[in-house]
This record gives structure tokens, sequence and C-alpha cells, in this order.
């Protein structure tokens, strides 16, 4: 259970912060001692996954094992240009690792073009790839976007059948903004959660973005976060 309690408009605590995060490493370097002290730290704080990139799966699988700590992936990333029919396979192959979530990638031209339905047969291509062994994110890179794409993305994502809209791979211009989880809060209705992901590195950032409507934030930061202190590194 997730508790905010209200400041004057934000938040000014968030009651178990860490269980909002999904503890983020996907650079390309990433060692496996990397990923074996990410899903230490996930389990000493509790936060509510790892996520890594699709080699990592098995590695945190056996890693997290006697932990609540989920798995989460990435499809399509970061681009989100191959074919549906790739990231449905990488979608299913995930699963079968031992992946609990998956973050996907939409096809940002088929958002930037208009065409809703190319948009809506991408997404549900993982949604129905994973099932119901799984939670499906779709991510539509946001800083890209412009205000009405996002709508019109975020109801795409609604249509398909997937849980989450994130915001960000991270590995684009810029990560999200407040701003972008009001207008993805206001549009979605608590019909599916919100993922606030790329650039969130403090506390008070975080409990902004929660505030704002995000029901999960992804971010290589956590360890720094949940302590208050910038000091602490991140991956």
């Amino acid at each position: 259970m997730f508790h905010i309690k209200k400041g004057k408009g934000v938040a000014s605590f968030v009651e178990n912060l860490s269980t909002y995060i999904d503890h983020t490493l996907l650079k390309a370097d990433a060692t496996r001692k990397q990923i074996l002290q990410l899903c230490q730290e996930a389990k000493t704080y509790h936060f509510a996954s790892v996520c890594v990139n699709p080699y990592w799966v098995a590695t945190c699988k056996e890693a997290l094992k006697d932990s609540e700590v989920k798995i989460c992936t990435v499809v399509g990333f970061p681009l989100g240009a191959t074919t549906s029919e790739v990231k449905a396979f990488e979608a299913r192959q995930a699963i079968a690792n031992g992946a609990d979530e998956i973050d996907m990638v939409a096809n940002l031209s088929f958002i930037q073009s208009g065409n809703q339905e190319a948009l809506i047969q991408d997404i549900h291509a993982v949604v129905e790839a994973v099932g119901e062994s799984g939670i499906v994110k779709v991510i539509i890179e946001t800083c890209l976007l412009t205000n009405k794409e996002k709508s019109l993305a975020t109801q795409a994502v609604i249509k398909a059948g997937a849980h989450f809209v994130k915001t960000s791979t991270g590995f684009s211009i810029s990560g999200a903004t407040v701003e972008d989880i009001e207008q993805i809060k206001q549009v979605a209705r608590n019909q599916i959660g919100i993922k606030a992901a790329g650039g969130i590195r403090t506390k008070k950032e975080a409990e902004k973005m929660i505030a704002a409507g995000a029901t999960r934030l992804g971010t290589s930061g956590g360890v720094a976060i949940v302590h208050n202190d910038t000091s602490l590194s991140g991956y």
C-alpha cells in the first residue's frame, strides 16, 4: 500500500518510497558483478523490481529467488523500431527466462504519423505474448512527442490492454517531467499505471513525480533516493 502525505500542493513525504522504484541498470557495459549488486540492493531496500537488459534476466532470477523483488526487462529497446513480431518473441523469451514485467518501447513512428491502429497492434502483440504471465509497460518517449501525441499514445496503451504507460527510455534527449505525468494521468483516469523514468535522481524529484500521479519510478539512483543523499552513486 502506497501512502502520500500532502504538503502545499506536493508530496511532503512518501511512505514506502522504495516500493515505487524499479532499480535500473540498462547500460550496455553492465557487468555481472554490477547486476548482482543491483539485485542485492533491491533486496535490501525492498524495491519493486530490478530492471535489466534481457541477457541478465536469468541471472537476476537466480539472485532474487528468495525475495519478493520482481524482475523487469526491456523489449524493442531503446528505439522501438523493431517489428512487432520481434518484440513479441523477445517478450516470450524474457518471460520464459523468469521476467515478471516487460517494458516495451512503442513504435514512435506510429505515434508521430497518427497511425493509431498500427500502434495499438504493436503494443497488443507484446501484451498477447506475455498473456497472464506478467505486466506490460509501454515506453512512449514523451520528450519526442507533442502533447496531443502523448495523449493519443496513452489512449493506445489502454486500448491495447497494457498495464502501464512509461515516459522514457533514459536514452533520448531527456526524461520524465511532472507535466508529462500530470497529462498522462488526466488521460489515463486511473485505468492504467504510470511509470516515470529518466533523470530522477533525488528524493525530492521522486516525490514530485508521485504527487503528480506516477505509480512507479524507473531510476538507477534508487539507493541515493531512499537515503536522500545525492553523494551516493547510482549506475
